[in-house]
């Protein structure tokens, strides 16, 4: 069983950074995939980024260029900076977890084991 936190989401204006973070619990966290989704007002839970186990990442072409995912193992923790942030960034932002994960399943929500709560971002224009 893996628990996630998120922390970090608040106002922010147009053009500013933010970075959010995600706490685990458990043992093995080294071992999962780790993925950050976000869900805007009225439109579907959208994949934003992931990063394997072996540090491998992936972004979706909406925020490659401007997000960075990364991990420490040690803390238990992933990231997620945002830089260059615009009002369509704007959405509650969601960690999940995966035991296992392909290129072709990573942008599906139900790949995933375990999900925060979410943190809600907000980008003024």
């Amino acid at each position: 069983q893996v628990q996630l936190v998120e922390s970090g989401g608040t106002l922010v204006q147009a053009g500013g950074s933010l970075r959010l973070s995600c706490a685990a619990s458990g043992r093995t966290f080294s071992s999962y995939q780790m993925g950050w989704f976000r869900q805007a007002p009225g439109k579907e839970r959208e994949f934003v980024t992931l990063i394997s186990w072996s540090d491998n990442t992936y972004y979706a072409d909406s925020v490659k260029g401007r997000f960075t995912i990364s991990r420490d193992n040690a803390k238990n923790t992933v990231y997620l900076q945002m830089n260059s942030l615009k009002p369509e960034d704007t959405a509650v932002y969601y960690c999940a977890a995966a035991n296992s994960i392909t290129i072709a399943t990573m942008r599906q929500g139900t790949t995933y084991d375990y999900w925060g709560q979410g943190t809600q971002v907000t980008v003024s224009s």
